[in-house]
């Protein structure tokens, strides 16, 4: 970093990218010149490897000599504003001739307003003003908690995070009235295009009039300004930008929602002690009839930032709402804000568990197949060990749509020593249910577990109180069959079926029958002769016609293979 402060050159963005200094990103892709005045990059972090993005502003060009002021305010004030709706600050490289701001991974507002002009009305409306809550909130807290004003609420300062979250950037102007070296109030003006956003005052009177004000006086018609572009990209700025300032007519309010449309005028206002406050403006939107209050994304990331303090009542509500928009949702949004919080309910346990998990799988269809294992099977694999029963009945129910995606080892070191108890569970519904799940775990389970501990749990559950287990058990031995080694299929296959033939209820026996009929490829004829015939001969006269019927068809393809082969060997 010395190193870098010393150069001092033009060289510095090459030796960034190429050298092998060690600094703490490295440059990826130019994502855009959001302004004539800085570059912004995709970038990954050194140490990690996670992605990030640098900022750069390069002073080389003496056009842009005034920016360095700019800059290292912003600078500054990244280092030292610790909100979550700001641009989280990471790291920087600083020369005589450039800055590299590295922060959170974001893109621009501008970058992806065009994305959304295709959706519908209502998703539009609802994913911009779940955006200018976002900025509310961080606006409200450096107007009120800060005592500074921002000076430059555009599209242009604002990013989006990977979840799609709304970011406040842009802190080349904010200063505080307290501080005589502010440069909102001393070079304002030398700021490339802030006269556009200007308010009145400071169009009539210059930066400095803001000194005297109340700080959160130019933001908030700023805001206004910003509510219109982004609401109406295609609209130039409204009348009342320019003097005289006239209000608001009905006329420009494009797409702004009528419920917005009366605050926007008090955003407008040109009398600055007359004008609503980014603190008021968010006031009214969160009332219990507002604008943001009413926002399903604003409810739904509430909900998820105050999950574990909810109610029983309120998360379960949440989790309805979550179940019956998921499709709505903007894809970033599902993936990055949703689903990371869900998985973390998930872990965090408790008796909502058994809705959350549906729902991770339903938002984790989205995870490329590199981040699943991770991601969504991880916090899965350790929800086996809980003893928590709803929980393991939502596992085994769920478990067609994540097993294809469980290696050999994670099912047979992680999920089977846990899997196992369900076959002694005091409530028939698990046992039948981990019954179930074998078939398709099966593939998955090592040999010495398939020919040894699987067999002993099965062996208890073929005698289980319950019929229907009983029935289960024997249908799935019967699909085992073919995976099991030579010796155990010699010394198990004849005896569990067998059992199943002398099993009280009339479809425990027709399993055992059907369970003869698939496997009798697996015996040799030998067997079929001396073992399978004479103990499945008596269910020919079962009290059942369907247990008849089925030892009917039974034993003429079992007579069948045998008369072949003694044909066989009569030849020989």
């Amino acid at each position: 970093m010395d190193y870098l402060r010393t150069l001092g050159s033009a060289a510095v963005s090459t030796l960034v990218q190429k050298s092998g200094l060690n600094l703490p990103f490295s440059l990826g892709t130019k994502l855009a010149q959001v302004e004539s005045y800085y570059t912004l990059y995709d970038a990954t972090k050194r140490d990690d490897g996670s992605p990030v993005s640098v900022f750069e502003y390069d002073f080389n060009d003496t056009s842009k000599k005034n920016i360095k002021s700019f800059a290292q305010n912003s600078l500054r004030k990244l280092r030292t504003t610790r909100h979550p709706d700001v641009l989280k600050f990471m790291d920087v490289v600083e020369t005589d001739s450039i800055i590299y701001i590295m922060t959170e991974r974001v893109r621009p507002l501008s970058a992806v307003l065009p994305e959304y002009s295709g959706k519908s009305a209502q998703e539009r409306e609802d994913w911009l003003l779940w955006g200018l809550h976002r900025i509310s909130v961080p606006l409200t807290f450096l107007n009120d908690q800060a005592s500074s004003t921002h000076g430059k609420i555009i599209p242009q300062s604002i990013f989006l995070s990977p979840s799609g979250e709304w970011k406040l950037g842009g802190l080349e102007l904010l200063s505080s009235p307290k501080d005589d070296a502010a440069v909102l109030y001393t070079m304002g003006g030398l700021l490339p295009g802030s006269s556009a956003w200007a308010a009145p005052e400071v169009k009539k009177s210059g930066w400095s009039a803001a000194k005297d004000s109340d700080p959160s006086a130019p933001d908030a018609y700023a805001l206004g300004l910003l509510l219109h572009a982004v609401f109406n990209p295609a609209h130039p700025p409204p009348a009342t930008a320019e003097p005289p300032h006239p209000p608001p007519s009905p006329a420009s309010r494009g797409a702004i929602p009528t419920s917005l449309f009366p605050h926007f005028k008090r955003l407008l206002n040109p009398n600055n002690k007359g004008r609503l406050t980014a603190k008021g403006f968010l006031e009214i939107g969160m009332a219990e009839t507002g604008f943001f209050f009413n926002n399903r994304l604003v409810k739904v990331c509430a909900g998820l930032d105050n999950f574990a303090l909810a109610s029983e009542a309120e998360k379960n509500q949440l989790l309805k709402t979550l179940r019956e928009s998921a499709s709505s949702f903007p894809p970033e949004f599902a993936s990055y804000k949703v689903l990371p919080s869900l998985i973390s309910a998930l872990e965090y346990g408790g008796a909502s568990g058994a809705t959350i998990l549906p729902l991770v799988l339903q938002f984790g269809v989205n995870v490329s197949p590199e981040e699943y294992p991770k991601v969504i099977l991880a916090p899965i694999i350790k929800l086996y060990a809980s003893p928590d029963r709803g929980l393991r009945m939502v596992l085994l129910e769920h478990l067609p749509e994540y097993v294809e995606k469980l290696d050999k080892k994670i099912v047979s070191d992680k999920i089977f020593p846990h899997l196992q108890l369900g076959f002694s569970d005091t409530v028939a519904i698990i046992r039948e249910a981990t019954v179930k799940s074998i078939i398709l775990l099966a593939p998955k389970l090592t040999d010495r577990i398939l020919n040894n501990d699987l067999l002993r749990l099965l062996a208890k559950t073929q005698t289980d109180s319950e019929a229907s287990i009983r029935t289960n058990t024997c249908i799935l031995i019967g699909r085992l069959a073919p995976s099991l080694g030579y010796n155990t299929k010699r010394k198990v296959l004849v005896p569990a079926f067998s059992r199943a033939l002398k099993d009280p209820f009339v479809h425990a026996r027709v399993a055992g029958l059907t369970a003869f009929m698939a496997t009798v490829d697996l015996f040799e004829i030998p067997e079929l002769a001396s073992k399978v015939i004479p103990n499945m001969a008596f269910t020919l006269i079962d009290d059942e016609k369907l247990v008849r019927d089925q030892a009917s068809k039974v034993l003429q393809i079992v007579l069948k293979k045998i008369q072949d082969y003694a044909e066989q060997m009569v030849r020989m």
